[in-house]
């Protein structure tokens, strides 16, 4: 089985190098709060800026909920991130989707963000279910990430 990888794009005003950094370091900021899969909201969502690093939320308490980690980290232009987030919303280690992002100067100025998510059959029985919920959700996501942006550009 295999399932359509989900690409989105969004424009923002920032340049690619401003971009990759409110994308990737301030990411806790413009994720809807209430909206990741830890059991109380997040008060910051990190990237450690290496291959290789984790990528995780942490709540008021500081307990920390593990998303996955990052597998390329290319600023300005590339990140590539393993989203290891199973269809029940929880973190499971066995299970390695990948979500690229790629942040390029775009005609008038500003940078075209386009985000893929793929490998969604690795989600097994349940990945064409919530390969559509995913589909769903990421447009939002990247709206959110896009109006944040464009204020801090």
């Amino acid at each position: 089985m295999s399932i359509a990888s989900i690409i989105r794009s969004v424009h923002v005003k920032a340049p690619p190098a401003r971009a990759f950094d409110l994308f990737t370091s301030r990411i806790g900021d413009w994720w809807t709060k209430g909206q990741t899969i830890g059991k109380n909201p997040h008060v910051a969502i990190v990237m450690e800026p290496r291959a290789g690093g984790r990528w995780f939320e942490r709540d008021a308490e500081g307990n920390e909920t593990q998303w996955g980690k990052v597998l390329a980290w290319e600023p300005p232009s590339r990140l590539l991130l393993a989203w290891q987030i199973n269809c029940q919303w929880g973190y499971e280690p066995t299970i390695v989707t990948e979500v690229e992002l790629t942040f390029l100067p775009a005609d008038g100025g500003g940078t075209l963000v386009t985000l893929e998510h793929r490998n969604l059959e690795r989600f097994g029985t349940d990945a064409p279910v919530h390969a559509e919920k995913l589909r769903n959700g990421w447009p939002g996501k990247l709206a959110g990430f896009a109006a944040y942006a464009d204020d801090h550009a």
